[in-house]
């Protein structure tokens, strides 16, 4: 079933296909509809709310890297797969197992030069899609074909990115709404690179602020040289004409006001500097949530077992933990990096997914939570279209 018009859809990855919660516009009575994408891990899936258009990114060892696309607002998907995984090499040779597998040849226009699709981003009419290992693909025709934005993989320091935990992945794409040649990408462990031409040239922007000094740790991924840390977790771009950004990485929350070219550590008043997502809301720049973890070698799940989305209203400046309606005792789960995403309603509704399946809804900015979906796959990722 596709999703209905009017309303809210929340758009799900995760391990095991593409899921739909809908709601209408009052955000109650959530529906869960899915698998789609033929079960394919998906990474991310965001959509177009003035033509209804959705496109999740995916695949793995055995499936590849594609694209799916549908033009009906979820009831049928068709994917346009571009590098080869086991099931190519296998039912090649195997007509039977062709069969099985209802595949056929097709040309694969990267062959095997990456084995997923991490991140999606749409603007000014143009879908760009982060893969792993990390490379930007821009796509000028919905989806259907694609061509990989060459200036980042020539930037000078592309021979020194290191893989994170789970590989070298571009996982965060933002866009400036006032200007189409102005991108932003995060890459794990690499950093954060910026472009104002289109994508012919990109700058690295890790560098440290002057004015707000942070603390040196040990960790290899911590602030150190003059820089951040190079292992970006996600970012958002806030409201508004200045190039205000933020971002969780492996060892803090930061803040950019001047497009990335510096950042300031606003991790004070957090109970830990480890964490995946980011969220900002969308007309209050100075609004930031974010949930935090115990750190990378001891578990990653909440602090104390007891889950908290931490919010912000001035910046950075200072956090309140947001509690009611999240497990309290025993929560093991994670949230991992791109499974946080805010509506655009008044007042905002946030929704977070766990490693556990659970998705779980807030409609008044944080101060209260509710779970609306349960039992799904790992989940991967989250955004929430607001459909017209």
């Amino acid at each position: 079933m596709a999703m209905g018009q009017g309303g809210i859809t929340i758009l799900v990855g995760t391990t095991k296909g593409a899921f739909l919660i809908s709601a209408g516009s009052d955000r109650q009575g959530w529906t869960v509809n899915g698998p789609f994408c033929d079960g394919w891990p998906i990474n991310h899936i965001i959509g177009d709310p003035a033509t209804g258009l959705l496109w999740a990114g995916g695949g793995g060892e055995w499936h590849g890297a594609g694209v799916w696309r549908s033009e009906d607002s979820g009831a049928t998907w068709q994917v346009a797969k571009l590098t080869k995984g086991l099931i190519d090499d296998w039912a090649a040779t195997n007509p039977q197992l062709a069969a099985m597998m209802n595949w056929t040849a097709r040309p694969l226009p990267f062959a095997d030069q990456f084995s997923q699709i991490w991140s999606l981003g749409y603007a000014h009419g143009a879908l760009y899609a982060g893969t792993k290992p990390a490379r930007l693909l821009s796509s000028r025709d919905g989806g259907k074909s694609w061509e990989e934005v060459q200036g980042l993989r020539d930037h000078p320091s592309a021979g020194s990115w290191n893989p994170g935990g789970a590989g070298l992945v571009l996982h965060t794409i933002l866009s400036d709404p006032a200007n189409a040649k102005k991108l932003w990408v995060g890459i794990s462990a690499a950093g954060v690179f910026a472009t104002e031409d289109g994508g012919s040239t990109w700058e690295r922007r890790n560098r440290l602020s002057n004015t707000k000094p942070s603390t040196e740790h040990t960790h290899p991924a911590a602030p150190r040289d003059g820089e951040i840390g190079h292992c970006v977790h996600n970012m958002m771009r806030a409201p508004g004409t200045a190039d205000l950004l933020y971002q969780q990485n492996h060892h803090g929350v930061w803040r950019s006001a001047d497009g990335g070219r510096s950042w300031d550590d606003i991790t004070r008043g957090l109970p830990s500097t480890f964490g995946f997502p980011i969220c900002v809301h969308p007309r209050d720049p100075e609004t930031v949530w974010t949930v935090p973890l115990n750190g990378d070698m001891a578990g990653r799940f909440p602090p104390d077992a007891a889950a908290a989305v931490w919010r912000s209203r001035d910046g950075g400046e200072t956090w309140q933990a947001m509690r009611d309606g999240l497990p309290q005792q025993a929560c093991y789960f994670t949230v991992l990096r791109q499974a946080m995403a805010r509506d655009e309603h008044e007042p905002v509704g946030l929704y977070l997914g766990t490693n556990s399946g659970s998705v779980f809804a807030s409609l008044d900015e944080g101060e209260n939570w509710h779970e609306i979906a349960r039992h799904l796959p790992t989940i991967l990722s989250i955004e929430a279209l607001d459909r017209r």
